[in-house]
């Protein structure tokens, strides 16, 4: 860090004489033309490079967007023109006249031949997870000191002479092993080979206890580098606590976290210790880091390629037991929403699921829109004025972002959902596809208005809440016992508002009464995962142990009877449970 920002004091400043006329010249060196999403980066800020400045909140800096198609290393691109979107500031002729750090960066798109017929441009994912600014591949420039003067004319020339450079895969250890098969569903959807994986934490013993086979315990999340949370060793006693995480208030929290991961690895391999599989899945799509564990119309089928193909492979190659009965989904936030919604579209494949924070599971709460019943994702009108709707907030409700702001942050980095970000991956799980091949909006990313057809399809396919309640009658004897959801009622997304009204409707069912639980943390914050006795960044760190007294409960409640269930192994959390 320090080099680098040496060597951004060593820039000579580079003068645009002109707020409104100031114009910006981007070429790269590819020998092969490139399509893409074309970026200028401007930040007032030297303490990092422009691409690592740009966020969905007010405290960003600024991003102009631009597609690019067949762009050769002959050509120019010039900024400003009339396809340039930018975020916060949306025209560049208001950027304030001043000093700024610039940078071009290009988001290279390939195109893919999907089974519908289309040809669609989108960003494969690099390993990184779908995150533009350190995608492999990507290319940028060497960021330029520029003053902006008012009232003059300027052209500022930038060189994409940078490449980021590929990802290590993650080396196998004696516990935790790394998986990829090629899905044949998702290759076909696709139009091209397409892998999806996982990290594996093989339980304590495993090539001792060859005879023994195991439950399986899926962690959905969004990409995994390897396996979260997991320490072989303590951290130093000297190790550095300056570090200040804003989002809990207090320091040292890359110490606690080694140390909560290093606890987790104690616990793991004790001899008394349940043994089971405990997998985190891999499966980033060219719209986002994770493709939300559902059959798609726009990402295809995942849904079926994860429950019948990745898993039944992992159970095969690792001893487990390979039934539903011994299946159990967790996780938070958009793992929270998979893990409900995988439950409910495949309810006999799995055992039970433990949803904290899920993203929107009642569309009637999309976060503070009402899908069907607004006509305006960004408004909320009155007879005589309107008021932006917020979209993100902490405990006492101060505000940060608003819905048409976080929107168009999104569209300064992508047209056609290919921002990589959060909307974006709503619109291409739940929509359908668009006569070009992309997800069709649920509203207009510029206006906000609705579009309500498509929230009608929203609403039949993905809409949990209407689906429990439409199909209850079928479906409730397959739930039974199996949904638990944990949410702070003070989410920052306000995802807690989709959640009081599932629980409405459980709360009300009858034959089956659900038989699971939904509670709240007070005042908590995005992610509470269902602890009142411990701080959520805390509670937030032990996903693959806190659920554990309530899944051998279920096991020893609903596992066939004769079931192996040797690898409880007779624990202080398992003890008794067999005769109650």
């Amino acid at each position: 860090m320090r080099s680098m920002l040496f060597m951004m004091m060593l820039l000579p400043t580079v003068t645009a004489f002109a707020q409104n006329n100031v114009t910006f010249q981007i070429k790269h060196q590819s020998k092969n033309p490139l399509n893409g999403r074309l970026l200028l980066l401007l930040s007032t800020n030297e303490d990092a490079e422009p691409r690592k400045q740009i966020t969905s909140d007010y405290k960003s800096q600024m991003v102009f967007g631009m597609d690019v198609k067949s762009w050769a290393n002959s050509n120019h691109q010039t900024m400003p023109n009339a396809d340039v979107f930018g975020y916060p500031v949306q025209a560049l002729a208001d950027v304030k006249p001043g000093i700024y750090y610039a940078q071009a960066f290009l988001n290279i798109y390939e195109e893919f031949a999907l089974s519908s017929g289309h040809r669609v441009l989108l960003p494969p994912d690099k390993g990184e997870g779908q995150k533009w600014n350190i995608k492999p591949g990507n290319i940028y420039s060497k960021v330029q000191k520029i003053e902006i003067i008012a009232s003059k004319k300027s052209n500022i020339q930038f060189v994409l002479d940078q490449t980021i450079p590929p990802i290590p895969e993650p080396e196998d250890t004696e516990y935790v092993k790394h998986i990829k098969i090629k899905s044949e569903l998702l290759s076909k959807f696709w139009g091209r080979d397409t892998y999806i994986g996982a990290h594996v934490l093989l339980p304590h013993n495993f090539s001792k206890e060859v005879n023994m086979k195991y439950p399986l315990m899926v962690f959905h999340g969004h990409f995994p580098s390897d396996f979260g949370g997991w320490e072989t060793e303590a951290p130093p006693a000297d190790m550095d606590t300056s570090d200040y995480s804003s989002r809990f208030g207090i320091y040292g929290y890359k110490k606690l976290q080694h140390e909560e991961a290093y606890q987790f690895h104690k616990q793991w391999t004790s001899d008394t210790f349940p043994r089971f599989l405990a997998i985190e899945i891999a499966h980033p799509t060219p719209y986002y880091d994770d493709s939300y564990a559902v059959n798609s119309a726009n990402q295809g089928p995942y849904g079926d390629a994860i429950t019948y193909e990745l898993i039944p492979f992992i159970e095969k190659q690792f001893r487990g037991i390979g039934q539903g009965w011994a299946r159990f989904l967790y996780g938070g936030s958009t793992g929270g929403w998979e893990a409900l919604a995988v439950q409910m579209f495949y309810p006999n494949e799995y055992n039970g699921c433990f949803a904290a924070c899920p993203d929107p599971i009642d569309f009637r709460a999309f976060t503070v829109i009402d899908i069907y019943k607004d006509k305006n994702a960004y408004m909320e009108e009155g007879p005589a004025a309107t008021i932006e709707r917020p979209a993100l907030r902490d405990y006492l409700g101060h505000i940060s972002s608003t819905i048409r702001q976080s929107n168009y942050y999104e569209l300064a980095l992508g047209t056609k959902n290919r921002s990589g970000e959060q909307w974006d991956i709503w619109e291409a799980t739940y929509s359908p596809m668009g006569p070009d091949g992309y997800p069709e909006r649920l509203w207009d990313k510029k206006t906000g208005v609705i579009n309500k057809k498509v929230a009608d399809y929203w609403k039949e396919n993905y809409d949990l809440g209407y689906i429990l309640k439409r199909d209850w009658a079928n479906l409730g004897p397959q739930l039974e016992g199996k949904i638990h959801i944990y949410c702070g009622d003070m989410d920052n997304y306000y995802l807690n508002n989709a959640v009081y009204l599932v629980e409405d409707f459980l709360k009300q069912t009858k034959n089956p009464f659900y038989g699971g639980e939904v509670t709240y943390g007070d005042r908590a914050e995005h992610c509470w995962n269902g602890d009142p006795t411990l701080p959520n960044y805390i509670s937030r760190l032990r996903y693959n142990t806190m659920y554990l007294p309530k899944i051998l409960k279920r096991v020893a409640s609903s596992a066939p009877k004769g079931a192996d269930l040797r690898w409880m192994n007779n624990s202080d959390l398992s003890k008794n449970l067999i005769d109650e």
